[in-house]
């Protein structure tokens, strides 16, 4: 399953997206992550690196 990013709870510290493989979390113009749920392999390497835990498994 991809993961999803709490837009209320992500701070935009761009952890998540430094640890993708493959490039599928990026920011969006809020300032927030954002997951390309057809790019996502569903390794959960994004998961512990966020502080805030903003990102679940859906």
């Amino acid at each position: 399953m991809p993961v999803r990013v709490e837009k209320d709870l992500c701070i935009g510290c761009e952890a998540c997206i430094s640890v993708c493989p493959t490039s599928a979390l990026v920011m969006e113009d809020d300032g927030t992550a954002f997951c390309h749920e057809d790019l996502c392999i569903d390794c959960g390497a994004c998961i512990p690196v966020c502080p805030t835990e903003a990102i679940i498994e859906v």
